[in-house]
């Protein structure tokens, strides 16, 4: 690391063996695990056309162009296995550093890797919701139902994107079968909040709560282009919280960020706190 970084990193390790810290994460964080981030360091999207909850429930066409290309997509998410980003987010939570953790992400990584009580603002692609019952269903469960319902189904995904689609020619959708709920015969989706759906009220409540409790606000691998996640940074500005941001090129949090670390969080966050005060008087 550069003397710069050095100085970056070392400053943001006093903040954050002060303890007290509430952690955002977004999907960089788990660019080291194989799956995408939405924007990479540019800022610029890496696609147009994300699924909304509009498009998913008026037209069975796209519902099922999505979930073939989820159905491949999941390959790559249910395989995908936490890094050292996630292991040291769960190792500060274990010394007593953190307030709480707060994440964008979809993929369960950050439980995978041992934090706990994540609030997981998106959902998870792990859980499957009926529409119509509420019923619901582990992913893997419906993952063998697709499978056994589309024996001939060897469509090639072009790419993975972090939500768990894919970008996949629509020739390679030809006689995909959707399955259907067990328990009603409705309409299944994953647990997770589209483009123009709301995130559920009470996810967001633990989070400003979180977030108005904490010593610091640490922003891991967002850009926080989106106000689902940038509102936690406003938030935590207005009420005079610290905030550190550690991402790979540009963010839209940077006006109120106390820190800035442009640097790949695989380098940066296993250097964080590797002995603090806090975790000394827990270990004795």
């Amino acid at each position: 690391m550069d003397f710069e970084l050095v100085e970056q990193v070392t400053r943001l390790d006093g903040w954050l063996g002060e303890g007290g810290v509430v952690v955002l994460s977004g999907a960089g964080l788990s660019t080291d695990s194989g799956i995408p981030d939405y924007r990479g360091p540019s800022g610029s999207a890496r696609r147009n056309t994300p699924m909304t909850y509009q498009t998913f429930t008026g037209d069975p066409l796209a519902r099922r162009r999505y979930w073939a290309r989820s159905h491949l997509g999941w390959r790559t998410i249910g395989l995908a296995r936490p890094n050292d980003g996630h292991r040291a987010v769960a190792r500060w939570q274990e010394w007593g550093l953190l307030h709480g953790v707060i994440t964008q992400n979809v993929d369960g990584l950050h439980q995978a890797a041992g934090a706990r009580d994540v609030v997981e603002l998106h959902g998870n692609l792990a859980r499957v919701t009926c529409l119509d019952c509420g019923a619901p269903s582990a992913r893997e469960e419906l993952e063998r139902r697709l499978t056994a319902a589309n024996p001939g189904f060897t469509a090639v995904a072009a790419a993975v994107n972090a939500d768990g689609d894919v970008e996949l020619d629509d020739a390679g959708l030809d006689g995909f079968t959707v399955v259907d709920c067990l328990a009603c015969g409705g309409t299944l989706k994953p647990d997770v909040v589209y483009f123009g759906e709301t995130v559920p009220a009470d996810r967001v409540s633990r989070a400003f709560e979180l977030v108005a409790g904490a010593r610091m606000l640490l922003v891991l691998g967002s850009s926080l282009t989106v106000l689902s996640g940038r509102r936690f940074v406003l938030r935590a500005a207005k009420q005079g919280v610290r905030v550190a941001i550690v991402n790979r090129g540009v963010t839209r949090g940077e006006p109120y960020a106390d820190l800035m670390v442009d640097a790949p969080l695989g380098v940066v966050l296993p250097n964080l706190a590797p002995e603090t005060d806090t975790y000394r008087l827990l270990s004795h």
